[in-house]
C-alpha cells in the first residue's frame, strides 16, 4: 500500500505537470490506472505546468526574480510544488545542452575531416555518404540546441531556410 506521504508527493508530480503519469507511475511504483482513478476522484488538475515551465525558464536563463508579497498557503505550497519541478526541469535541460555540444563537437570534427579530405573516383560515394550524414547530424544538434536554449518560441524560421543558408550562419557565428 503506498503511504499518504507518496500520494502527497504523486498528487504534486501529476499538478506539476513536468512528467507524463506514466512516468510517475513509474517512480513511486504505483499503476498507472491507480493514478489516473485517484486524480479524476479527487480532482486533481495538472495547473501547474505552465507555471513549471516559466519558472524553468526564469532559472535556466538565470533571470529569476522572487515575489516578497505574502502568499497564503495554498499559494505557498504550490510555489513550493513549481519551484520543485523547476529544479528537476533545470537539470534535465542543462544535462541536454551538454549531450548537444558533446554532439556538436563529433559533428564539427567529421566536418574538419571531410574538409581535408581528397575526393577521388573510388571514394566519393562513401564521402557523399558521411557528407549526408554529417549534414543530417549537424541539423538534429541545431534543432535540438535551438529547442534546449528557448530560441524556437516564436516559431521554426530555420526549416524554412536551405541547409546551405543554415551552415553559412553557423560559420559566421563560429567565427
Amino acid at each position: 500500500m503506498t503511504a499518504r506521504s507518496d500520494w502527497n508527493s504523486i498528487k504534486d508530480d501529476y499538478r506539476a505537470g513536468l512528467v507524463s503519469i506514466r512516468a510517475i507511475a513509474a517512480r513511486y511504483n504505483v499503476p498507472e490506472s491507480t493514478i489516473r482513478s485517484r486524480a479524476k476522484q479527487e480532482g486533481w488538475q495538472r495547473d501547474l505546468a505552465e507555471e513549471v515551465k516559466a519558472a524553468t525558464k526564469n532559472r535556466v536563463s538565470r533571470a529569476s526574480s522572487r515575489s516578497k508579497s505574502a502568499h497564503s498557503e495554498s499559494h505557498t505550497r504550490d510555489a513550493e510544488i513549481v519551484q520543485s519541478a523547476a529544479d528537476e526541469a533545470e537539470l534535465i535541460i542543462s544535462e541536454h545542452r551538454r549531450s548537444l555540444a558533446r554532439w556538436r563537437a563529433i559533428s564539427e570534427r567529421l566536418a574538419d575531416t571531410l574538409n581535408a579530405m581528397e575526393i577521388t573516383e573510388t571514394n566519393h560515394d562513401k564521402v557523399a555518404r558521411s557528407l549526408n550524414s554529417g549534414v543530417d547530424a549537424l541539423l538534429k544538434t541545431i534543432r535540438g540546441e535551438r529547442q534546449a536554449y528557448g530560441l524556437d518560441e516564436e516559431g521554426r524560421e530555420d526549416e524554412k531556410k536551405p541547409v546551405h543558408e543554415l551552415i553559412d550562419e553557423l560559420r559566421k557565428a563560429g567565427q
